[in-house]
């Protein structure tokens, strides 16, 4: 355990990133299974509409660490063709 009043402070300073970390990368994870699910069901419009709504979400998710940038394009790549190809 943390002895020093510095090394406690940066103890609870990493328990509160953590968490916050993790409610953005389960938020994240969230809106990737709704435009999966869209996609699944063949419901384009839905899907196109979740794809919109989850875009945002991702990219903030990339642009704060929570996951790698290219990870997040790679994943927007792959689900915008899926919902292209439903047509």
């Amino acid at each position: 355990m943390a002895n020093s009043a510095g090394s406690r402070k940066r103890a609870r300073q990493a328990e509160k990133r953590r968490q916050q970390n993790a409610s953005l990368r389960s938020m994240a994870r969230t809106y990737l299974k709704r435009v999966i699910n869209a996609i699944a069901a063949g419901d384009k419009a839905a899907a196109e509409a979740a794809f919109k709504t989850a875009q945002p979400v991702l990219d903030s998710s990339a642009n704060k660490g929570i996951f790698h940038a290219n990870k997040i394009a790679r994943h927007k790549s792959r689900l915008s063709a899926k919902i292209k190809a439903m047509a």
